[in-house]
């Protein structure tokens, strides 16, 4: 019997690679990390419209459950586009070279045809949460894959700037879910804190990988305008966040407190940039602490929603 069951045990491992591979190859191809991101941006969004507007859970649960879904998938479905326009230039980054359409794991058609499936579901999706949901996911949409991917990525360095309107719009998605109106100025703060947010965090990223981002020949501002102005620039957006997260003051002190420390903290590390000796690896500190400032500030957000 022990022999019997270790032999079928064989088999099915074996049978289930494939499987596996697949699933990985489609996670990367959505960038599973981006919409993870991106759906909690969009979680903040649909909190604080609960939270402001008194909309109870048990009436807008379906609005709820179709902007999750939704977001999801137009989220996926633009980051297969992007990958599958960009298929000729990933194999030149070490960041990208492993993404199933450069190594043609994914063929360019599968990719395409992945992509526009999962976007036009996702703004279906969103259309049953509501039409203004649907219409600022086909915004960000557009934005991310015609503007961004297909025009600007390759030709200016303000591909940065342009493109973080795509990255913002998630909270206001959430938030139209349960307020379609947006007359509240809460939902335009979320977006223009991560409007202001995404320029220091992918400059930081493309100093990490100036070199990369040069032989692909893609115009980051550390590659045609060097780093000291790329510093430059990142303590500017920094600074404008420092004042902007603080008007979501009616969430009380806790937020305000834990915005005050994020944000001060973020904006001494990025004036110590000047001083540091390895440009480098205060980018690579940069770019992690972004990331956890993001995280952390709109989890701070959520627990004072819930308060």
């Amino acid at each position: 019997m022990k022999m019997i069951d270790s032999s079928s045990q064989a088999i099915e491992s074996h049978d289930t690679t494939p499987l596996r591979d697949m699933v990985r190859d489609v996670l990367t191809t959505v960038k599973i990390g981006i919409v993870d991101s991106n759906l909690f941006t969009t979680f903040s969004g649909l909190m604080l419209a609960m939270h402001f507007t008194g909309a109870s859970w048990l009436d807008a649960w379906p609005q709820i459950l179709f902007v999750l879904i939704g977001t999801a998938l137009v989220i996926g479905g633009g980051c297969s586009l992007n990958n599958y326009i960009d298929r000729d230039i990933d194999p030149l980054m070490e960041r990208t070279h492993e993404r199933p359409s450069a190594t043609g794991k994914m063929t360019g058609k599968t990719v395409l045809v992945m992509g526009v499936a999962l976007s036009v579901l996702g703004l279906v999706a969103l259309l049953a949460a509501s039409i203004t949901a649907a219409a600022f996911g086909l915004l960000g949409l557009l934005v991310y894959v015609l503007v961004y991917t297909l025009w600007l990525k390759r030709s200016h360095s303000m591909n940065t700037v342009v493109g973080s309107v795509a990255g913002a719009v998630p909270p206001i998605i959430g938030w139209a879910a349960v307020d379609p109106s947006l007359n509240s100025p809460i939902p335009w703060i979320m977006f223009l804190i991560l409007f202001l947010w995404q320029p220091p965090h992918f400059l930081a990223l493309a100093m990490k990988r100036v070199e990369e981002y040069r032989r692909a020949g893609i115009p980051m501002l550390p590659v045609v305008a060097g780093f000291e102005v790329t510093k430059r620039q990142m303590i500017v957006y920094v600074a404008a966040l420092v004042p902007t997260s603080f008007l979501l003051y009616e969430l009380g002190p806790i937020y305000i407190i834990g915005a005050l420390v994020l944000s001060f903290t973020w904006l001494g590390l990025a004036i110590y940039g000047f001083k540091a000796k390895d440009t480098i690896k205060w980018a690579k500190l940069m770019f992690v602490y972004s990331l956890n400032y993001m995280m952390l500030l709109f989890l701070l957000m959520i627990v004072a929603a819930l308060l």
